[in-house]
């Protein structure tokens, strides 16, 4: 079993990540249209057609660079919050991982620690608020209790996996307490989060690294 996740690995990760958001952009902008303004699957899509040309451009030698390449573009081509929060979920994922050729399991729980923090500290949201923290806080938890009991690197982020799809999950029996959904109330109530799910497939992407 792997014990770390190299930066050509997580390379070629974010480049499935572009794919995945591509493949599910009308599903995304679904989900945003029950309770929002429909167009996050949209938006995502055009964003990480941007970082997949990014990607290709660069040479991945180190981790933090790789990451470093999808936040800035997220932050320059995403208007509004949801540039701002994955914009700064990447950035902090990579200042955390600096100029390693490769991350274990105690590297990863630092990276998304930070990210998690970043997130909430810009965003406001907190866990139960329907939003894409749901989704981020579940697999943090996870991936922090799979390291203290000492489990592989693989093991560890099954359960990060598992945990972010449940967080993700849990959003459509709350209800909406942050942005444009939170002046529909009890309508959105029975109405999966667009922002919590695409905050999944990105932890998706990471879940899946080791195995690219």
């Amino acid at each position: 079993m792997a014990a770390t996740i190299t930066a050509i690995q997580m390379h070629k990760a974010l480049i499935g990540l572009c794919d995945t958001i591509e493949a599910q952009k009308d599903y995304l902008s679904e989900l945003d249209g029950a309770i929002g303004d429909g167009d996050h699957g949209v938006n995502m899509a055009k964003c990480f057609r941007g970082v997949r040309e990014k990607l290709h451009m660069g040479d991945p030698s180190d981790v933090g660079a790789v990451l470093n390449v999808v936040g800035m573009e997220v932050m320059n081509s995403v208007g509004g919050a949801m540039g701002a929060l994955y914009g700064t979920l990447f950035m902090r994922l990579a200042m955390t991982a600096g100029n390693k050729p490769d991350v274990g399991l105690d590297d990863l729980v630092a990276m998304f620690q930070a990210a998690l923090e970043g997130v909430l500290s810009i965003g406001k949201a907190q866990v139960g608020d329907k939003t894409l923290v749901d989704t981020l806080s579940s697999a943090v938890t996870a991936l922090k209790t799979a390291a203290q009991e000492g489990k592989p690197l693989e093991e560890a982020l099954s359960d990060f996996d598992i945990a972010g799809q449940k967080g993700m999950a849990s959003t459509k029996d709350l209800l909406a307490k942050m942005g444009r959904a939170s002046r529909l109330g009890e309508r959105t109530i029975g109405h999966q989060d667009a922002g919590a799910t695409s905050c999944y497939f990105i932890l998706q992407a990471f879940a899946q690294a080791p195995h690219v």
